[in-house]
């Protein structure tokens, strides 16, 4: 069986308040190229379809024409939701259309109902598990702890029991959206933390012969089995060395054999250091004039206009900031603090300011607050859901 994983579009995403959505819609016909050249059987989605739980129409417009082309194609398509989704829209309707092919899977109460198919090896079932937000299946599956490897080892035990009903020699893929060990983030992907906790072991998924991971937006095998296949698009200038596409996985009856099929990059991006005059008279940087450009300008005194003198050669520059070689004293930059999530760094704040650690009421205040800010510090904080 003939499988492309795929996942992380987040429709409706800008770039620095530049839209993405022509570009998303150029990945949407280059997908249905695949499956037809390739001869897909099964399309896969890992979560995130749209960037928020509210997405905007247009977003939602070309989801709508993305799915019913598929729908149309030789490929059945399992689609699950991911933690920018909202799991209750986008599982709206599944059950009415799952019988043109596509399966959408958002309700955490079906993680042991797999989507069947077959080859000429057999049987394959599909399970796809939904972004398991910990606090929201806790009471439900009486969990004994409040954390995503309780919450996603629950889920697998309910996968494993249902695949022991099924026959002999039937082949398991779990369509998953998770942060599992080993992966490597990128900018771009919202903290999932729960209680300081959000990676899962990928122990969790051994016995299963394929496992199609969404949420971190670089492509990774973290075994032959375990891929993320990441974004379609660069969402951030920390995926500048990043190829984007999507995993060709062949799944006979021995280990699935994998290969990455690069989707169209709308416009490379470039990061830039150095002085002003460095950067607009170097003729190193020429492959950059018709990037997306991120400058970080070296100059121990800061120049004027610098972004207008900057977009004269390169048109395309999105985001300035300024490291000088030589900082007066006591004016070196303050580097954001690395390896500790939005919360954490506003509990040691409130600690600090107060002298005295915030009360769990706080706590959680704080942590819907940090929810509720968007990722890309450009984007309108109003406009974007949790």
């Amino acid at each position: 069986m003939r499988i492309l994983h795929t996942s992380d579009w987040h429709l409706g995403r800008s770039f620095h308040r530049e839209s993405m959505l022509t570009h998303q819609a150029a990945f949407a016909d280059h997908l249905l190229e695949v499956v037809a050249a390739e001869q897909v059987d099964l399309v896969v989605v890992a979560g995130d379809v749209y960037d928020r739980a509210l997405p905007p129409v247009d977003a939602v417009r070309l989801a709508d024409d993305t799915l019913a082309r598929l729908a149309s194609s030789r490929a059945t398509v399992v689609v699950t939701s991911g933690n920018h989704d909202s799991a209750h829209r986008l599982g709206f309707g599944s059950r009415l259309i799952d019988a043109a092919g596509v399966h959408i899977r958002a309700d955490a109460a079906q993680v042991g109902v797999p989507v069947t198919l077959a080859d000429e090896h057999g049987p394959v079932a599909v399970y796809a598990l939904p972004y398991l937000d910990p606090e929201s299946v806790r009471e439900a599956w009486g969990l004994a702890g409040r954390s995503h490897q309780a919450a996603l080892a629950e889920a697998l035990r309910r996968v494993r029991l249902d695949l022991a009903t099924l026959p002999a020699g039937t082949r398991s893929v779990v369509v998953a959206h998770a942060f599992v060990a080993g992966g490597r983030p990128s900018d771009s992907e919202r903290d999932i933390a729960v209680g300081g906790v959000q990676v899962v072991p990928a122990a969790l998924f051994d016995g299963i012969d394929y496992t199609a991971l969404g949420h971190l937006h670089g492509r990774q095998s973290l075994t032959p089995r375990v891929r993320y296949s990441g974004s379609p698009l660069a969402y951030s200038f920390s995926e500048a060395a990043h190829v984007k596409g999507s995993w060709l996985v062949d799944l006979g009856v021995d280990e699935p054999q994998a290969e990455f099929v690069e989707a169209p990059v709308p416009r490379s991006l470039a990061r830039l250091s150095g002085t002003l005059e460095e950067l607009l008279h170097d003729p190193r940087h020429s492959t950059a004039e018709t990037s997306w450009v991120e400058v970080t300008l070296t100059d121990d005194v800061r120049p004027g206009q610098a972004m207008e003198r900057l977009r004269r050669r390169f048109p395309h520059t999105l985001l300035l900031s300024f490291a000088p070689t030589h900082p007066p004293p006591g004016e070196a930059p303050v580097a954001r603090p690395t390896g500790r999530s939005d919360h954490e760094i506003a509990l040691e704040f409130v600690a600090e300011l107060r002298g005295r650690p915030a009360t769990p009421a706080e706590r959680a205040l704080l942590g819907a607050a940090c929810d509720a800010v968007p990722d890309d510090p450009d984007a309108d904080v109003l406009g974007r859901g949790a």
